[in-house]
């Protein structure tokens, strides 16, 4: 008679969560790239033109990585203080940073030379933009709560802005107007400016604001939509959607992260917007319905955040230094057909691997990539000879009736215990449980006792942990005493089950409660009825 193997019992497990689409795609950022830096990282910003590098700004210095390797491939740190908003043109030639001692200067991304240096400033300048409308301009917003639209090619400025009260920490040019600039200051007002006039066109948010507009919170971040229509401004753990077109009304103020909002970004499309915080959270919002459709963890607080124009990479800064980089991988169509063949491609030889399903050249002959079918009779029979399974050592020891060796095999820490509680209960079916645990010293009995404490209140194998407590104290009871490792065991066992048991009292009194009140609500919902009967 052939032996059967061991059937491990399995116990059901509770339903797996279904992700909505919109969850599924943001997953797909996964195997997160974190990189130490020396500061914390207050500035990550994508190159708008590929291979869309990105600049990362701590300490006293400014990197430059490469978005497929995750390596430095440029480090600016001509710097006298802590670097400030290392920003990359939209041409990806140069790139403009602030320091806290005031000065702004302008690099060559290449060569990594001083192209300008702006230095009007007096106090530290935590915003450094290139114009998105005309390259030619640098918009620079510092704690002397100044803000300073500069003409670069004759280091002057252009206009300055002087209405805030407080530093000015956050600041964006319209990206079609190059006329426009939305700034958000400490002193908890978001202000539009016009560069044509000079003065202050629209004043949102501070206490003269009316219900979901009031705020008193510094103003951490603005993000105005491509439209230029509509303005993302965040104060605190609060943020909020200002109609620009409407004179600056608050259409939302969302709450959904528990510590103050730090960084705001969009994605390729400017369809979701992402926030970070001091809570450690991304989330990402739905901008048609501004609900959050998904959320991701982070190991520290968030000081920036950064999505590539391709929505390949999320680039995120941390008050403990770390860059953490999530990755996706772009599916082909995504890509447009200029992107899969190049002449530099082409030079290679890899233009080989786009082309689809047709044959591949091999060594002197041609491989086809399908497989082909075996040719035969219709009438042939073909004998398989199938291969035996091997047991697995605790079947081959229970084969031999060996019941104490196999179960020391399956005490194992690499073992799951449903294996080992299956074992147990195929030795108690094969009455050999008693000549299982029989016979053992200290060494043997102790992960016996170990895998009892462990288990005694797990709800899957407490009554399996009761009878084979019941047949070790009945067969080790006369040991006691004499080592004091298992009068440990023992101990902390009995001290195990009463907490257990007095657990169960207390759920059994809460159960009694509930169903009194159930039966209470019950009554008074059918009296009503036979009243009016």
């Amino acid at each position: 008679m052939e032996y059967k193997p061991l059937v491990v019992k399995r116990h059901a497990r509770p339903a797996p969560t279904k992700h909505n689409a919109e969850s599924r795609y943001w997953r797909q950022f996964k195997h997160p790239v974190f990189i130490k830096e020396y500061a914390p990282v207050t500035s990550v910003h994508f190159s708008p033109s590929k291979p869309h590098r990105y600049a990362v700004s701590a300490a006293t210095r400014v990197q430059i990585y490469a978005p497929r390797t995750q390596k430095v491939t440029k480090t600016i740190s001509r710097f006298k203080d802590v670097a400030r908003s290392g920003c990359i043109r939209g041409d990806g030639k140069l790139v403009v940073a602030g320091d806290d001692s005031g000065l702004i200067q302008v690099f060559d991304i290449n060569s990594r030379a001083i192209l300008r240096t702006l230095d009007a400033h007096k106090q530290p300048v935590h915003v450094t933009k290139f114009s998105p409308a005309d390259h030619t301009q640098i918009l620079s917003c510092s704690d002397d709560t100044t803000v300073r639209l500069w003409d670069v090619p004759s280091q002057s400025t252009i206009t300055t802005f002087t209405d805030h009260t407080d530093y000015v920490r956050s600041g964006q040019v319209a990206p079609t107007n190059p006329n426009l600039i939305l700034t958000g200051s400490y002193d908890a007002t978001v202000r539009l400016y016009d560069a044509r006039s000079g003065e202050c066109e629209m004043l949102m948010g501070g206490d003269s604001g009316e219900g979901g507009a009031r705020n008193t919170a510094p103003v951490e971040q603005v993000l105005m939509f491509p439209s230029g229509t509509a303005a993302l401004s965040s104060a605190g753990p609060i943020l909020r959607v200002w109609d620009l077109v409407a004179g600056g009304r608050c259409l939302r103020a969302l709450s959904n992260h528990q510590k103050t909002i730090t960084a705001m970004a969009f994605n390729g499309s400017s369809s979701r917007v992402l926030t970070g915080g001091l809570d450690q959270m991304v989330k990402v919002y739905d901008v048609s319905t501004y609900k959050v459709v998904h959320t991701m963890r982070y190991p520290a607080p968030i000081l920036c955040l950064a999505v590539s124009p391709d929505e390949t990479h999320i680039a995120a800064g941390m008050s403990d230094g770390t860059l953490s980089v999530r990755r996706r991988q772009a599916k082909p169509s995504e890509s447009s057909g200029a992107d899969f063949i190049s002449p530099a491609v082409l030079r290679t030889g890899a233009f080989e691997s786009f082309l689809g399903n047709l044959p591949t050249i091999g060594q002197g002959h041609v491989k086809s990539k399908q497989k082909s079918k075996p040719v035969g009779d219709v009438d042939e029979m073909k004998v398989e000879s199938k291969r035996k399974k091997r047991l697995r050592e605790y079947d081959r020891l229970l084969k031999g009736f060996k019941y104490s060796a196999a179960l020391d095999s399956v005490l194992l820490k690499q073992v799951p215990p449903t294996t080992t509680f299956s074992l147990i209960q195929e030795l108690i079916h094969r009455d050999g449980l008693r000549t299982a645990l029989a016979g053992r010293d200290d060494v043997l009995l102790e992960p016996i006792l170990r895998l009892l404490l462990k288990h005694v209140n797990d709800p899957r194998f407490g009554e399996m942990v009761c009878d084979v407590s019941g047949v070790v104290i009945e067969l080790y009871a006369s040991a006691l005493g004499q080592s004091p490792l298992i009068d440990t065991l023992f101990l902390r066992l009995r001290k195990k089950v009463t907490e257990e048991l007095r657990f169960q009292q207390e759920l059994v009194k809460a159960k009694g409660a509930l169903e009194m009140l159930m039966a209470s609500a019950a009554l008074t919902s059918v009296q009503p009825q036979t009243t009016e009967s």
